[in-house]
């Protein structure tokens, strides 16, 4: 066991995130309360591509994060020499964004003598319910689902514990998140779409265009998107409907998507104490109403952290890495990032 030990760390841990588009520094207690944050985006760096370039990305992470670093300390009142911890997102990700990361908070865990935690970005996500006083109703207690909506990813994740986890369905193409960028696109919006598309739908009809739902009601809960992509590009083609009443539609059809494959996750996780909902898709107001319909179908909550704690940021980040230094998990400073990382693969605690 590390040195920590079960009882956590013994002072504030400093968390790092690098893993895509924005650079994010937090510093939490050992309590779970957050000291200090903040997120710097690289959108502008990257809308005039349409999409993240990976090497803009790291380069912008090299020359963000030192400093962002410094000044969230500044604003907490404390210096490197107040740190019990380091955790920093080592995957999945992009590579170069997460070499940033991960050895800056692997100089910072060496120049202070610090527990480092390589922190699985999924897992910070996973247990961003579970930081104190986040929810009003309380974090949820194990096992339930959490349902990963992005850019990146889309998954049905059984929560049965700290490093335990369980896939139980995930895309077959497109992540969700990229569908939303890829239909903003046709529809001539800018990048990042998905806040302009559902701008866009709020003025047009949902039953307007005839839109696919692909996989609704089969079993299990897999994820398939680029059927619909391509329904809304020909759908934009042909012209017979307005941009709003396709974006409307699109919309719809997702919601609806994901509303069935969480009720069928549901299904498979028959004492999930809640819906867990994560990743930048969950600010879609109508994917939230859609999932709370499950949710209070199921008898179960509806649990959405706020939205900036839904998308990548380092509160989560350090959250992750407090809940392993309480079970004695920290890491070898030899860990290597991994773009690909599946949650399967972590220790468990205990």
């Amino acid at each position: 066991m590390d040195a920590e030990g079960a009882m956590g760390p013994r002072g504030p841990v400093l968390g790092l995130e690098s893993s895509c588009d924005e650079t994010a520094a937090a510093v939490l207690a050992p309590d779970g309360r957050i000291l200090a944050e903040a997120v710097l985006s690289q959108e502008r760096e990257h809308a005039v591509f349409g999409g993240v370039v990976p090497e803009i990305a790291a380069r912008a992470h090299l020359a963000a994060l030192p400093g962002l670093t410094e000044r969230v300390l500044a604003r907490a009142g404390l210096g490197f020499w107040d740190l019990a911890g380091v955790a920093a997102t080592s995957g999945p990700g992009l590579i170069g964004g997460l070499i940033v990361g991960a050895c800056f908070g692997k100089g910072v865990a060496i120049a202070h003598g610090l527990p480092f935690v390589a922190v699985n970005h999924l897992e910070a996500h996973a247990l961003t319910a579970r930081l104190p006083g986040l929810l009003e109703s309380g974090a949820p207690a194990f096992p339930y689902l959490l349902l990963l909506v992005s850019g990146g990813h889309c998954q049905c994740v059984a929560v049965e514990g700290l490093g335990r986890y369980r896939r139980l369905g995930s895309t077959l193409d497109d992540a969700v998140g990229e569908a939303f960028d890829k239909a903003a696109k046709l529809l001539g919006l800018p990048w990042p779409g998905g806040p302009h598309l559902e701008r866009l739908a709020a003025q047009g009809d949902a039953r307007a265009v005839p839109l696919p739902r692909p996989l609704l009601g089969r079993p299990g809960c897999d994820f398939s998107f680029s059927g619909l992509k391509t329904a809304v590009a020909r759908a934009v083609a042909q012209g017979a409907a307005s941009p709003a009443d396709i974006a409307a539609s699109f919309q719809a059809s997702v919601a609806a998507v994901l509303a069935d494959r969480a009720r069928h996750a549901l299904e498979m996780l028959p004492d999930a104490t809640g819906i867990v909902v994560a990743g930048g898709v969950a600010a879609n107001g109508a994917v939230r109403a859609a999932l709370t319909g499950v949710a209070g179908m199921a008898g179960v909550p509806m649990l959405a952290p706020p939205l900036r704690y839904c998308t990548d940021n380092a509160v989560m980040v350090a959250w992750a890495g407090i809940e392993r230094l309480r079970a004695g998990l920290a890491d070898p400073l030899g860990h290597n990032p991994r773009p690909r990382w599946p949650l399967a693969e972590l220790a468990p605690a205990g």
